[in-house]
């Protein structure tokens, strides 16, 4: 029998995922597996058209690979452990002669450096560039307006490869040039739901393996450091004056903005105050920039953060929320602001203070009553966020079971995913028999078909 222990990724492997924004490999699934997963996809299509959201109601056989030591090992490694399958699933048809699409990133509207949300991707069919594989551009997860410069690599192999990427990578499909071959991609988010405070994947050492001399080696050792749950102060052996990097912020070359974000990290304190004024800037990717430099100082940073959460100005308001949040539980001294905060009356304020909720104060209760009244608002995302942040709290939540509950009947479907995904991590015998009862009553059966409907 073969071993379900999760293969970890090395450490080797962390710094390249760090370093390029995604990684491949194979399981050891037989290749009549996938055969049989492409010839259900293709009845599936041909019969009901895209699953959607459904992709893996419809096609279960999928769950094994996500059960594989390899896949699952991966996921642990690059999003701790007890990650979260989101519901959002989708399967990406790329017809015969199409032409493919343009460079764009999946992720939602705000973009974040630290690793808490992935998609794995999943290739049915062997898929040479000729029948037009999902192309990415190694290392621009980092970049917010465009991908970084260099060339795209396509994701090409046989049937089974799997790609884990980083939910901010830029990518594209490129064109089908074949005129019969079908290209099938199953594309499943993820999403981390504790903080690190240790390595999860085979940890050997704290040290970067290779290319130090890098300009970008600053932004990287962060997100490893982070990465081990060992957040430290940037440091550099070449500190521009604060002045220069505050100007270099709004450059248009965004290399200069993404390093000036990190070297000013290296300030530390004394450049605190000149990157909070800067969030007043009209730019949403200079105030976004801002945010990587205040949550790279981490806990140096939270004093003046909280002050500054009292500002009149919404976007100073709003990246002081988003950078409390990227700091998360080194920013659990503002929890009470951030609570104060997630009643503003600016929405993205709103949004981003909700969200921010879910990774500061994971460990206490504090937050569960805005985070209740948040499950009301007018605003989806906000939704969102809150019904997110109490299934991050899990059984500190307990409170919201009758709210999440009603909950379940939200319009927006990924409030009630989530909504259910935090009842069954809050794990009482309330929460359990509202998850049962839900999941009863909206079984969804996988053999069901237009021509088979009973």
């Amino acid at each position: 029998m073969k071993s379900k222990e999760p293969i970890l990724l090395t450490d080797e492997q962390m710094q390249n995922f760090i370093v390029n924004g995604y990684i491949v490999f194979k399981t050891d699934l037989p290749t009549t597996f996938h055969q049989e997963i492409f010839e259900k996809t293709e009845r599936v299509f041909e019969e009901e058209g895209n699953p959607g959201n459904n992709l893996l109601p419809r096609l279960p056989e999928i769950q094994e690979i996500f059960d594989h030591p390899r896949v699952g090992g991966a996921l642990t490694s690059i999003m701790g452990k007890n990650y979260l399958m989101h519901a959002h699933r989708h399967c990406h048809y790329n017809p015969p002669k199409s032409g493919g699409q343009g460079m764009h990133k999946d992720s939602w509207a705000k973009f974040h450096h630290h690793t808490r949300w992935a998609m794995v991707l999943y290739y049915p069919q062997d898929t040479p560039p000729e029948i037009g594989p999902t192309a990415v551009v190694p290392g621009s997860q980092y970049y917010n307006t465009k991908a970084a410069d260099g060339s795209e690599v396509q994701l090409h192999g046989e049937a089974g490869t799997i790609t884990i990427v980083h939910y901010d990578l830029w990518h594209r499909a490129t064109p089908n040039l074949t005129d019969d071959k079908k290209r099938f991609m199953m594309k499943f988010l993820f999403t981390r739901m504790e903080e690190p405070e240790e390595p999860s994947w085979e940890n050997k050492t704290d040290q970067w393996l290779s290319d130090k001399d890098n300009p970008d080696y600053p932004m990287w050792h962060e997100i490893w450091n982070w990465h081990r749950g060992e957040p430290k102060p940037i440091t550099t052996n070449h500190q521009q004056p604060i002045s220069d990097l505050i100007e270099d912020l709004q450059s248009e070359d965004e290399s200069t903005c993404l390093r000036s974000a990190y070297a000013l990290g290296a300030h530390g304190q004394p450049a605190i105050p000149h990157l909070i004024d800067t969030l007043k800037n009209e730019s949403k990717t200079v105030r976004q920039n801002v945010t990587y430099a205040l949550s790279s100082m981490n806990q140096i940073a939270v004093p003046e953060l909280i002050e500054a959460a009292k500002d009149t100005n919404a976007n100073v308001r709003a990246g002081v929320a988003d950078a409390l949040g990227d700091i998360s539980l080194n920013a659990q001294d503002a929890t009470s602001v951030l609570i104060d905060t997630a009643m503003d009356s600016d929405t993205t304020v709103r949004q981003l203070s909700t969200d921010a909720l879910g990774l500061v104060s994971q460990k206490s209760s504090a937050a569960v009553p805005v985070l209740i009244d948040n499950l009301k608002d007018s605003d989806d995302w906000v939704r969102r966020n809150a019904s997110l942040a109490l299934a991050r709290l899990g059984p500190h939540a307990k409170e919201a079971v009758p709210d999440l509950k009603l909950a379940l009947k939200d319009e927006n479907r990924y409030v009630c995913a989530n909504s259910l995904e935090a009842m069954k991590r809050i794990n009482t015998p309330e929460s359990e028999t509202a998850v049962l009862d839900f999941l009863i009553a909206s079984r969804w059966c996988p053999i069901t078909t237009k021509k088979s409907t009973f």
